[in-house]
């Protein structure tokens, strides 16, 4: 789709947003940034590498910023110095253990950079929930391409995180300023004043008039959050929650339930997806307003970690979202509160002792 500022395109599956990476990849004429939280050299791994060398050896300016917890296997690897002499530069957000003889390295250490950026030319650029693996090729993901004025935002935060990554000092931001009024690339850092995608997103749940539609792998969120959402269920807000019933986290699964009495109490409306892993991070409030990236709805990528989502007021752009929820809800099966009073003992028990846990996950 297109405006007169930005155009755009939505992916629903790993397979479409990788090619469509690649192809950016293979039209790249001075740079290409690509910040991964997981990046694993099976078969799209090193497809990705074989590109992103050749545009290398043609002159063009490639720069990898993987987080080193996320792509741990790599970390380290004999395959990182070969990517440097390919041409690559190659960094690591942290390291894969902390130094207990650096304090603030070791308090800082949980802060992972978890966003997914891949910029082309500052003219061409990608987000969403997408990582680089096979293991996920089936998997349900939103990933989006867009071109315009909001890239220049895209480049200057992969900017600011390559730069982190090095130690660099960073000048201080008092206000992020967009370059385009439709568009918004906000960023969420793990401190009190600089988690505005956080606060930008209870804000919008606040104002909320007709309905809040979330679509999230791992639903484990702040108390804030949650009182916002059963606030807007309570004050007659369509809430709907669409989480996968089990995903590759067990553990945050249960965490996830423990939220489900008072959600569904105050009218709020839950959802289990049916069929491959669901690992879109979305979110819709009165067909007006969206945002799609890489922020779960969990303490972890809420409080600790660093991550950016484009956020939108287009309405062409918000539908398309919208339709994307529709047909997502149309392979899901309603939590009600009837079946979940219904749940086994055993669940109702480990619920119990999984809540003392939730706040660090």
């Amino acid at each position: 789709m297109t405006t007169q500022q930005t155009n755009w395109k939505l992916y629903t599956t790993n397979e479409e947003g990788w090619a469509a990476m690649i192809e950016a990849c293979e039209s790249a004429t001075t740079s290409i940034d690509l910040e991964q939280f997981i990046f694993v050299t099976n078969d799209i791994g090193k497809k990705f590498i074989d590109v992103c060398a050749r545009k290398a050896q043609q002159g063009v300016k490639v720069r990898f910023l993987w987080d080193a917890a996320g792509s741990f296997s790599f970390f380290g690897s004999a395959i990182a110095e070969e990517l440097k002499h390919k041409g690559i530069e190659l960094i690591f957000f942290k390291t894969l253990f902390p130094s207990f003889f650096k304090a603030h390295d070791y308090r800082s250490w949980y802060f992972r950079n978890h966003r997914r950026t891949l910029v082309i030319d500052t003219r061409t650029a990608f987000t969403g929930s997408i990582c680089v693996s096979d293991k996920m090729i089936n998997w349900r993901d939103t990933v989006v391409r867009v071109e315009g004025p909001v890239v220049r935002d895209m480049q200057k935060a992969f900017e600011r995180m390559w730069d982190r990554a090095l130690g660099r000092k960073l000048p201080k931001i008092h206000e992020e300023k967009h370059s385009d009024r439709e568009f918004k690339y906000i960023t969420n850092n793990p401190l009190p004043r600089r988690r505005r995608l956080y606060k930008h997103i209870i804000d919008a749940i606040h104002h909320a008039q007709k309905n809040i539609y979330i679509t999230t792998p791992y639903f484990v969120p702040t108390r804030q959050l949650a009182r916002a959402l059963r606030i807007a269920a309570h004050r007659g807000v369509d809430v709907k929650i669409i989480i996968p019933e089990w995903t590759d986290h067990p553990l945050v699964d249960l965490c996830a339930r423990t939220f489900f009495t008072k959600l569904l109490e105050s009218g709020a409306k839950i959802y289990f997806y049916r069929g491959e892993m669901l690992h879109s991070k979305t979110m819709v409030i009165d067909g007006g307003w969206a945002t799609v990236g890489t922020l779960n709805f969990d303490n972890v990528s809420l409080l600790y970690n660093f991550e950016a989502n484009l956020v939108s007021t287009n309405t062409q752009f918000v539908r398309e979202v919208y339709t994307h929820f529709i047909n997502d809800i149309a392979r899901s099966e309603e939590v009600t509160f009837k079946s979940w009073k219904r749940r086994y003992w055993v669940e109702k028990f480990a619920g119990f002792f999984i809540r003392f846990v939730r706040d660090f996950l």
